[in-house]
């Protein structure tokens, strides 16, 4: 079973709510208020479009946010109002230098392996106008360190019950792991995962390799300073001129 399916949206909806998506909506139409038009600005792994949704009705992005997912069922559960598109962030199915931005949400970039994230980060660049915008939501490499084991059972508001066990590798940085959630009517969706999280001199090197700079790092949705009590990490990138 893929991960990032049925799995993924099913078991985390219920931690998804109006209240976090409204902030995170808010912090990006912040930071992307200034960002130069017309082109659109993509949701990178959109899901079912919290995000998209909200953006596209109103504010800097009204009219202007396309979405781009992979998954069919949170296509087919999609939020409406605004225009999406099915395919892979390794061959987006955008012409050269037609997006002014991008963003993605909870590590989604990273969900891949170390040479895919390269041409990823190429596909981003190659799809965006000089001087976009890509802004991506991780987490600290450093939090992970502080505590790489993670375990834990809860049951969820429709009675699923959702298992979950994973370990960080430090050395690797990849944080491995498997879900598990048992719906009501007994059938289990279960898989594996491995993101990858990279300290920020390597993500430095990582962007800065793909053609981007970095513009800032905050360390939560009011834009604060990255610190090692953060419990975010959210990068502004601008694609360099040639």
């Amino acid at each position: 079973m893929d991960f990032f399916g049925e799995l993924y949206l099913r078991s985390t909806l219920p931690f998804l709510s109006e209240s976090v998506t409204a902030r995170e909506a808010d912090y990006l139409a912040r930071v992307f208020a200034d960002v130069p038009g017309p082109e659109p600005v993509a949701d990178l792994g959109c899901g079912h479009g919290r995000h998209a949704a909200r953006l596209q009705a109103s504010g800097p992005l009204a009219g202007r946010v396309i979405g781009l997912e992979r998954d069919a069922l949170s296509l087919a559960m999609r939020r409406p109002g605004f225009p999406v598109v099915r395919g892979d962030l390794r061959a987006l199915p955008f012409r050269e230098g037609s997006l002014s931005g991008a963003y993605a949400w909870y590590s989604t970039l990273f969900a891949f392996t170390d040479e895919e994230h390269v041409r990823i980060l190429r596909e981003v660049a190659r799809a965006l106008r000089r001087g976009g915008l890509l802004v991506f939501h991780t987490v600290p490499h450093e939090r992970l360190a502080a505590s790489p084991g993670a375990a834990f059972q809860r049951t969820l508001p429709d009675g699923a019950v959702l298992e979950e066990a994973s370990r960080f590798d430090v050395a690797t940085g990849r944080d491995e792991g498997r879900r598990t959630l048992t719906l009501r009517d007994g059938r289990v969706l279960s898989a594996s995962y491995a993101i990858r999280y990279y300290p920020l001199a390597e993500l430095t090197a990582l962007l800065e390799s793909t053609g981007f700079s970095i513009s800032w790092v905050h360390g939560g949705l009011d834009g604060e300073p990255l610190t090692r009590l953060s419990a975010d990490l959210i990068v502004g990138a601008v694609l360099r001129d040639a």
